[in-house]
């Protein structure tokens, strides 16, 4: 009897267990935040507890995991001589706390976005006001070498007052990796670069060098479709997402689509867009006076998208938000009002409901998740 009561409460504990994964939380620190913060996440109840913080770190707005779960990488986005920096800390998975590793350039000022190949060899970054992205090296031991490559956009776009020069917002490996969509902000483009993970300096243009995205639209995040035939590209300054046929570094346009009601007249400010794991949903927020996640559908054929609703995000300024691994939950960071909002998402419809959770923390930028 007692080790068949044992049996089952080792068992049950391995089921709490599965269900527990760390959410880890990058801020801006020019206010009360300490850097990066890291949480319990329970994705049976939703709800989130602190375990650790960072005692400093300048402005860790995005973060990259290793994919062995041991190492994470922050970007410092800070504008200074020595250009903007690059983080590295070891995580331990039993304390749940953060070392600091090493620190290294990201090549130019204000680096605001970072990448990770699944191997853990590389690190990509964008510099949004460097208007250029950078390849490091990741070491054995988990530290970031110095930038092998260093890429700088050239251009501008239709907007002077925001597209004077090339803002490269964000870097993402395509689902196969061997191929680097950046979006730039500036440029209206949404460079396209091999990546060859075998030499020192592993980007080269493509064969389709970029995607043309519409005069003064402002690229600025994007997402793959799970089976990865669709790229989905958030525009932050036209308040639109367009679609686009993909296939080994090559794209045809599919459609594009506003992610806010057709009686909205104020200034759009897309930030962030995640499609489901099942495929079957795109999400995209909205700052500037909308504060909301906008909800589409996606016809799986085709790619194409149809605007099911919005739902508010109970603060303001959504610069980030993540779908949790189960895709139970979908997390907003609301920049702006200093808190985390908790949705259930419902896997059928799409549509999200407030759970009655949300943390307080200071500024944050950038969600991610990983498994214990």
């Amino acid at each position: 009897m007692k080790w068949s009561l044992s049996l089952f409460a080792c068992f049950f504990s391995i089921l709490v267990f599965a269900q527990d994964y760390y959410l880890f939380v990058g801020t801006y620190t020019s206010g009360a935040s300490k850097g990066i913060y890291v949480y319990h996440f329970n994705t049976k109840t939703g709800k989130a507890e602190w375990v650790s913080n960072t005692d400093s770190s300048a402005n860790p707005s995005f973060l990259a995991i290793a994919p062995n779960g041991k190492f994470v990488y922050a970007v410092n986005e800070v504008s200074r001589k020595q250009a903007g920096l690059i983080s590295a800390y070891a995580f331990n998975p039993i304390t749940g706390k953060l070392s600091f590793i090493n620190q290294t350039s990201s090549g130019s000022e204000n680096p605001c976005h970072i990448s990770i190949s699944k191997n853990g060899k590389w690190v990509l970054t964008a510099n949004y006001s460097g208007g250029s992205l950078a390849a490091l090296p990741v070491n054995a031991n988990g530290s970031i070498a110095a930038f092998t490559q260093h890429i700088v956009h050239l251009g501008k776009g239709s907007n002077p007052a925001r597209q004077d020069m090339p803002h490269v917002h964000s870097v993402f490996l395509s689902p196969d990796e061997k191929f680097l969509l950046t979006p730039d902000l500036g440029t209206d483009k949404v460079n396209i670069y091999q990546f060859n993970q075998a030499v020192k300096q592993p980007l080269t243009p493509g064969t389709q060098p970029y995607i043309a995205i519409e005069p003064g639209s402002g690229p600025r995040h994007l997402d793959f479709s799970p089976n990865g035939k669709f790229v989905y590209v958030t525009e932050e300054m036209s308040g639109m997402v367009s679609v686009h046929r993909y296939q080994n570094g090559t794209t045809s346009f599919v459609q594009r689509i506003a992610t806010h009601p057709a009686d909205y007249k104020g200034q759009p400010g897309n930030a962030d867009i995640h499609v489901s794991a099942d495929g079957k949903f795109l999400y995209a927020s909205n700052r500037g006076k909308e504060n909301n996640i906008a909800i589409f559908s996606i016809e799986t054929s085709t790619g194409k998208l149809t605007a099911l609703g919005y739902e508010s995000t109970r603060g303001e300024g959504p610069r980030n938000f993540s779908i949790d691994p189960t895709g139970n939950f979908l997390l907003v960071a609301n920049q702006l009002t200093s808190n985390v909002e908790i949705f259930h998402r419902d896997a059928t419809t799409g549509l999200l409901k407030h759970t009655g959770s949300s943390l307080q923390i200071p500024n944050p930028v950038c969600l991610k998740f990983l498994k214990k």
